[in-house]
């Protein structure tokens, strides 16, 4: 099944979170579909995109949601950076493909192993910029171990996008996850 036939329609958050799910069972067993040809894919994206759903996740290079969920180009709208961490700007991104784009998913992917959570466990100096970063993990920080803080972050980062105005007229549903980056696997939080 490809999301670039016209007779296939995903229009609601369920269905989206359903989808990628199954690609995340298909990435893990190493049973991936099919890709079309990616010329024809750009072509036929050329014209527009209409992504089922918004991931927000950490710029760690071991991550990479287009792989994990098994998706193609045009499929999904990824907002990227350290921490997977919000602020007005991916804020401003993920109310882009809401309202704009429609997509009526979005999820917010933590991962295991997380270099900018370990730096906010951790504490210590840090320079002002992954300062920033860090600042926005540390209400996450209790004392756990660094995955667990991480899942943590992933819900917290969740529950202030679902707050956002915008996302809740467009009727967006926001879901928090995390990656494991030995298994491969996406548990949802």
């Amino acid at each position: 099944m490809s999301l670039h036939d016209p007779a296939v329609k995903i229009t609601d958050a369920e269905q989206a979170l359903t989808y990628l799910k199954e690609g995340n069972a298909r990435f893990v067993s190493g049973e991936l579909s099919a890709k079309d040809n990616y010329a024809d894919i750009r072509n036929t994206l050329s014209g527009g995109q209409k992504p089922f759903a918004i991931v927000l996740c950490c710029a760690d290079s071991r991550v990479a949601p287009e792989l994990y969920f098994d998706m193609k180009f045009g499929d999904i709208f990824v907002i990227r950076n350290a921490g997977n961490v919000v602020d007005d700007v991916v804020l401003g991104s993920i109310e882009y493909g809401a309202e704009h784009l429609g997509s009526p998913l979005v999820v917010v992917v933590g991962h295991t192993s997380c270099g900018a959570v370990t730096a906010a466990v951790e504490g210590g100096e840090v320079p002002p910029n992954i300062g920033e970063i860090v600042k926005r993990i540390k209400p996450s920080v209790g004392g756990e171990a660094v995955n667990e803080v991480a899942k943590k972050n992933a819900k917290a980062m969740a529950e202030q996008i679902a707050a956002d105005e915008i996302l809740h007229h467009c009727g967006t549903k926001v879901v928090p996850a995390i990656y494991d980056i030995t298994t491969g696997e996406v548990s949802w939080l």
